[in-house]
Parts: C-alpha cells; structure tokens; sequence
C-alpha cells in the first residue's frame, strides 16, 4: 500500500492569473466491503467532502446487490489524474468510472471472474489486476478494460503497488511468504524478495524504491525486505504484540502505510484494536504511540496533505494530534466501513 491510496485532480481549469482555479478534495469510499454492517449489498461508492468535517456529499450507485449465494464484494480501487479514470475491482468484475460524470466506460470479467486488489500504472495505460482465487495476475488495458497478458505467481494474488517510474510491479500474494517484482514492460516477474516468515499480507515501498515493509501472518508488526538484494533486513513487533494472541487472526496487522512525508509508518493491530505509529526516520522504525480505534483496522491510507488518517473501522484520524476527530457515515447517519478509498480533487468550476 501506498502512503495515499489515491490522488486524482480532474478538470483543474487554468484561471486568468494562470494559476489552477481552487480545488474540492473528496474522499471516495467502494463498497460493499466483506463485513458491511448496514446490510446493503449493492456495489456503490459514497462521495465525502473533506474539507467539510467529511460530510457526505453523493452516492453513485454502480450494480445491485446479488441475488445468487456468491455476493458481490469490493476488493480494489485506483484512479488515473489524467484520465480521470476510477476502477474499482471486486470479486465478480472490473469496470472504469468516469469521474466527471460517474458513469461506467466499460466493465470486464476474466476467466468469468476477477480482481483483488488493482493499481494502475503511473501513466495510466496499464491496470495490474490480481486475480480472484487465481494464481495470476491480469495484465489490463486501462483505456479499454482488454486483457494484454497474464502473470503466474506462487499463491493467491491480493495486493498489488506499482513502482513511482512505472518499471516495476511490486505484486504480493497469500500463501506465499516471497514478494514477486514484475517488469512492467515484458510482465514478467525479474525478481523476488523473501522468504518472510510466513504469507504475506499488505505491504509499502518506500518512495525511493529500494525497502519494502510488510505485514506478514501471524506478527502484530512488519518486516522489512531489500527490494535490490532480495534479502529480509529485519522484523518489528509492535508494542503489547502477543504471539498467541496474534495466532487467532489471520494477517492480525492488516494495514500499513506511510505518512507522505515518509517520517512515520503506520501499522494496523487487529488484535487490540488500534493503530501503532512508528518513527520512521530512524531505522528500523521505532515505536512512539499507539491510537485505539472503535473497530478491528483492517487497511489505513492518509490524506494527500497528511493532515489525516483514514481506517476501514470508519475512524477519521488527525495525523498531528494523533486522535480520532471524525467519523464516516452514509447519507442515512450509519457509519461506514470499508478497506477501499481514494481521496479525490475535483476543480471548483466542474
């Protein structure tokens, strides 16, 4: 994961004094996630404004709830700035969202199924797609949603973050304990980082590209492999982590991310229901406080100032002071949760 999980300005309108006219930043949160509390099964994204206490702004049906036992569930999102392209994957389809007028382009399925997991690539041709209870990765045309090439891989594909340069996709997968490097121009995996010590769960890259910084099975923590050597530097366990505690959950850290500025890193705990931040100026990054939560985290992504937080439990986190300030709730007042959103910048004038 990223330390955002999505930036998009769309239609930036060029203003009489050549400065960009002022911009409105959105959260934008996909569901239905695989634990949604208020029953709703149809694919839908939920619009907030940030700069309004994150209040909710619309909601952008996509597809209705499914009447077959296999429910429907968002899995990924990612979004092109100049495209103005959103993709959302979920376990059944991938489809591309016009941002302006919140219309499907079009909507694909592969080997009659589809996507964990997606990112696009930074010149927003290419989707990596990992496939859905498939040892594979699908190579996607982003303009058109066709399919360019697969990509075998040990385990099952979750988690794809593609390199700053666009030359490298960084591709994980559970039940597997290696990190798979593709070459994002002949889709060919060119190197591996591993063994960790057990199946990899979410993961960040530093900016740099040259450290990668894991969730693994089994650790309220992360460890930390050489993305040029391949090699694991070390692992961090996070404060009160518990081995045997940790052994009833799978993946019990479930979320990482750095802040944009890369000083921290934060690390979700599922077993005591909060987040651990770690100074990540020094190395290995160091433990300095800990946030509770309402609810189990299960992914966290920071706004692309850094002013904020944000946690699939619906909790809205000031990054500064280090406590919940806010909440996200439907048009309906019920919280959300959700592991998928993307913030959003839109021109004032569109």
């Amino acid at each position: 994961m990223r330390f955002l999980a999505g930036l998009v300005l769309i239609g930036a309108a060029i203003g009489a004094a050549g400065q960009p006219s002022p911009q409105q930043r959105y959260l934008y949160v996909a569901l239905p996630g695989s634990d949604d509390a208020d029953g709703d099964r149809s694919v839908r994204i939920l619009v907030f404004d940030i700069a309004h206490a994150h209040r909710f702004v619309r909601r952008i049906s996509l597809w209705p709830a499914s009447q077959a036992d296999d429910a429907e569930v968002v899995r990924g999102t990612a979004a092109h700035v100049r495209s103005g392209r959103f993709y959302i994957s979920t376990t059944k389809r991938l489809a591309a969202i016009d941002l302006k007028t919140d219309t499907v382009v079009w909507e694909k399925r592969y080997e009659d199924h589809c996507c964990d997991r997606i990112d696009v690539a930074p010149d927003g041709r290419t989707i990596y797609a990992p496939g859905f209870g498939r040892a594979k990765w699908f190579v996607v045309n982003a303009a058109t949603g066709d399919l360019r090439a697969s990509v075998g891989v040990t385990g099952w594909p979750r988690q794809t973050v593609y390199s700053r340069d666009g030359a490298r996709a960084y591709l994980g997968a559970w039940d597997s304990p290696t990190l798979a490097i593709a070459d994002a121009s002949r889709h060919e995996i060119v190197k591996t980082v591993g063994p960790f010590s057990a199946s990899l769960c979410p993961f960040t890259v530093n900016a740099r590209g040259t450290l990668v910084f894991a969730n693994v099975d089994g650790l309220v923590g992360f460890e930390v492999g050489d993305l040029q050597t391949g090699l694991i530097l070390d692992r961090v366990a996070a404060p009160g982590y518990d081995k045997n505690a940790a052994a009833r959950y799978e993946c019990p850290s479930h979320g990482i991310a750095f802040t944009p500025d890369e000083r921290e890193l934060w690390v979700a705990d599922g077993v005591q229901n909060r987040v651990h931040v770690f100074d990540a100026r020094e190395y290995p990054p160091v433990a300095r406080a800990s946030i509770d939560l309402t609810a189990q985290p299960r992914w966290i992504a920071f706004s692309a100032d850094g002013q904020y937080a944000y946690a699939s439990s619906g909790d809205v986190i000031s990054a500064g002071a280090k406590r919940i300030v806010g909440a996200l709730s439907d048009q309906a007042g019920l919280r959300v949760t959700s592991e998928n959103f993307l913030e959003i910048a839109l021109a004032k004038d569109q």
